[in-house]
């Protein structure tokens, strides 16, 4: 009997060391679960800010709906293997130049440079929309309202600076560098092979509904022919982007080569223009002309699109022209 009363309450006795073994254990789980729950919830960081002609600005993640209001931005965009949701439509093309139309299907039509659709613009949820200040100043707020917004100063000669921007933009900065540092390559086997043919000067000139222009060193053409070491007419030699000019200025059109472009919204007033100024006498008299020396590029590809799918294709011209291979 009293060695049953004794294993009794040996038994109790292990049976509530093991009830305090386990409300231990039990308790010691709900501090770590309550440590636990205090500490800081690790997240990645995908925001980044971009520094721009308006200012700061912060884009959430990488985005992935574009929106695109420069011709030049959207041959960045296209460069960098991206589509855009909207962009404005080409100054040449229905609506798209010919040398992009291929990558645009589908793209929303946005309207002009000079007047992009707001309307159209909100109805595509932008992550992103990429413009010129030197264009859209005056609706920067009401894009802004919409979704992030990077503007580019100008659209003159900076169009490598402008790329860099773009890159930037979209969170590509590095496959940027690379899309500039195989165009850079390029120029610089141009001129190693080019030689003694850099020492040629270079006239470029534009006809217009109207009017011509003669094109300086910072127009866009003036700025891949300056990285080529192609020199330019003294008249021509100007850190400028264009002057307009009647006929009497015909003579400072002349050069060892020149190259003229037209542009002509199909009304077909441009085109006059040029056939006019191509059978006056003064034109017939520059010594380019009667060495044979002239050649008419396409206005999109030296002028208006701006960008670097165009710079590449200018170079290739130039690749032909010069004989070059």
């Amino acid at each position: 009997m009293n060695f049953f009363r004794k294993t009794k309450k040996g038994f109790l006795f292990s049976i509530m060391a093991i009830f305090i073994v386990v409300l231990s254990a039990c308790g010691g789980n709900e501090d770590k679960t309550e440590e636990a729950s205090t500490e800081p919830v690790e997240t990645e960081e995908t925001s980044y800010t971009v520094n721009h002609a308006m200012g700061e600005t912060i884009i959430p993640e990488t985005p992935e709906r574009i929106v695109i209001l420069t011709n030049e931005g959207t041959e960045a965009l296209l460069a960098l293997g991206v589509k855009p949701v909207g962009a404005v439509q080409s100054w040449l093309g229905d609506p798209w130049y010919e040398h992009i139309a291929s990558q645009m299907e589908d793209v929303v039509n946005l309207g002009t440079e000079i007047e992009p659709s707001i309307e159209e613009i909100i109805a595509l949820e932008p992550d992103l929309i990429i413009g010129t200040k030197v264009r859209q100043e005056q609706v920067y707020e009401q894009l802004s309202a919409i979704a992030p917004t990077i503007f580019s100063e100008t659209l003159k000669g900076e169009w490598q600076e402008n790329f860099n921007l773009y890159a930037e933009a979209l969170n590509k900065k590095d496959e940027g560098q690379e899309v500039i540092a195989q165009f850079n390559q390029r120029t610089e086997v141009f001129k190693q092979k080019a030689g003694d043919q850099l020492e040629k000067e270079v006239s470029v000139v534009r006809f217009l509904p109207g009017t011509a222009r003669i094109y300086h060193k910072q127009s866009f053409s003036g700025v891949v022919l300056d990285q080529l070491g192609i020199k330019r007419p003294a008249v021509q030699d100007v850190d400028d982007f264009m002057i307009e000019v009647s006929k009497e200025s015909i003579p400072n059109m002349d050069g060892d080569l020149l190259f003229y472009f037209t542009y002509d919204d199909g009304s077909g007033l441009g085109t006059q223009t040029k056939e006019e100024w191509l059978n006056d006498p003064l034109w017939n008299n520059l010594d380019v002309i009667n060495d044979g020396n002239v050649h008419e590029v396409s206005d999109a590809i030296w002028n208006t699109a701006g960008g670097v799918l165009a710079a590449n294709i200018m170079l290739d011209e130039l690749f032909q022209i010069y004989e070059i291979e």
